[in-house]
């Protein structure tokens, strides 16, 4: 059976849960790799609606296994949270396993994040301030603190004193913030070890085992690509990969067993926090988007940036990713505008791109070189074959899927799990 890795094709919020959950109960195991609770994906099932943040998608599906393996990095007071509101809701969590070497969130972390972005004043990134970024930083310069470490006392409490030695002197001496008491983070850290204790495992065994015994593994990256460390649109991006190639380092499953890459694309574009967006809008076309299509962070709460789509960045999280299948979300979202615009280039100072610019500086002045398709009038969301479809809402997923350079298995026309088209198996077993 396959291993698949489902990945963003934009700057997030594509829809990735709803196509995790769509899923769900043809795959056995859904592993989040990296990232941690800094973004959020909403499912909707029938009348219920779910807003995760650090648990995979796949804890909302019966008889599947959920995995947060060794690339994410753990809030556990959210971790906790998240668990203890679904279980109240009637979902069953106890499938979870967590690897042992996946990175926890220190308190302190969580402090100097917000401070240090207050700190950047204009030139802020747009972090969600919940400690993600300074716990990658600590896990590169080999001073992090893993999951397994909750269960050393000894080993935790030297990580512990350690760490507070050199962050205290940050807070106190550059940002005039009290120092923070080694009691007090061990007392957080430990609150709910023994709660998850049975849910630590390692994780690149169990998945690897999975894939043994013909299990299929469905790996589903946080954030998109374009907020990639090293192929996003830095620094404006997160603190890990979450490309496909991310899938592998923050899972512990080798690169030769995917088969394929799904990615996620959204009818339009749209953009959390500070960074370059060739086609935002900020006229009554992006207000339309927004309110259409409820932008508004999962995480934060903050109204997101829209614009539309952008055949470009399609292209490039194409090639970065190997997508062999895209999602197309939110098509509904388009019903009733007359002309609908597909970026198809870029003018950087009178020379057209038809590739992502490799300098920074380029694709910030970008602008959008646009390609009008005709709109369409007719309300979609109860189409469930590609044929039913107005013509000119088929003519425009079509020319997409050429502009962006690999097909289109399934579309969007709306926010439930059963508004979706499917036009072909993406799991691959029509193939």
């Amino acid at each position: 059976m396959p291993a698949v890795v489902l990945v963003g094709a934009q700057w997030g919020d594509e829809g990735k849960g709803k196509a995790t959950d769509l899923l769900g109960s043809s795959v056995d195991y859904v592993v989040k790799f990296n990232g941690g609770n800094n973004a959020g994906h909403t499912v909707v099932i029938g009348d219920q609606k779910y807003a995760l943040h650090l648990l995979p998608s796949g804890i909302l599906s019966p008889g599947c296994v959920p995995v947060i393996a060794n690339g994410v990095v753990v809030d556990l007071g959210v971790l906790i949270e998240e668990l203890d509101g679904l279980e109240s809701r009637g979902v069953d969590t106890s499938k979870l396993v967590i690897s042992a070497n996946a990175h926890v969130i220190p308190p302190y972390n969580r402090v100097l994040d917000k401070v240090a972005e207050r700190f950047l004043g204009s030139r802020k990134l747009g972090t969600t301030g919940r400690g993600i970024g300074p716990t990658y930083a600590d896990k590169m310069s080999r001073v992090g603190i893993r999951m397994q470490d909750l269960y050393d006392e000894s080993i935790l409490r030297q990580k512990v004193t350690a760490a507070l030695d050199t962050k205290n002197q940050v807070l106190l001496k550059i940002y005039n913030r009290r120092a923070i008491e080694v009691e007090e983070v061990m007392e957080e850290l430990l609150r709910h070890a023994e709660r998850i204790r049975p849910m630590v495992r390692d994780t690149a065994l169990v998945l690897n085992e999975a894939l043994d015994a013909d299990r299929t593994v469905l790996f589903e990256a946080g954030q998109a690509t374009l907020l990639d460390v090293d192929h996003g649109t830095y620094p404006f991006v997160t603190s890990s990969n979450a490309t496909s190639g991310g899938a592998c380092t923050g899972s512990g499953v080798a690169p030769t067993r995917i088969d394929s890459v799904i990615g996620i694309l959204k009818a339009y574009t749209s953009r959390v926090g500070e960074g370059p967006f060739p086609t935002e809008l900020h006229d009554d076309n992006g207000e339309f988007l927004r309110k259409t299509g409820a932008e508004y962070g999962t995480t934060t709460g903050r109204p997101r940036r829209c614009g539309w789509v952008d055949a470009v960045m399609g292209r490039y999280a194409q090639r970065i990713n190997g997508v062999t299948d895209f999602v197309i979300t939110k098509l509904d979202v388009l019903t009733g505008l007359e002309k609908v615009p597909v970026c198809v280039a870029y003018d950087v100072q009178g020379v057209r791109h038809d590739s992502m610019p490799v300098n920074q500086s380029d694709f910030h002045h970008a602008t959008p070189i646009y390609e009008e398709l005709p709109g369409w009038w007719e309300d979609i969301s109860q189409c469930r074959t590609f044929e039913e479809l107005p013509e000119n809402a088929r003519n425009y997923v079509l020319r997409l899927e050429e502009l962006i350079g690999a097909r289109v298995s399934a579309i969007g026309v709306g926010p439930d799990r059963e508004e979706t088209i499917q036009r072909f198996d993406l799991l691959g077993r029509d193939s």
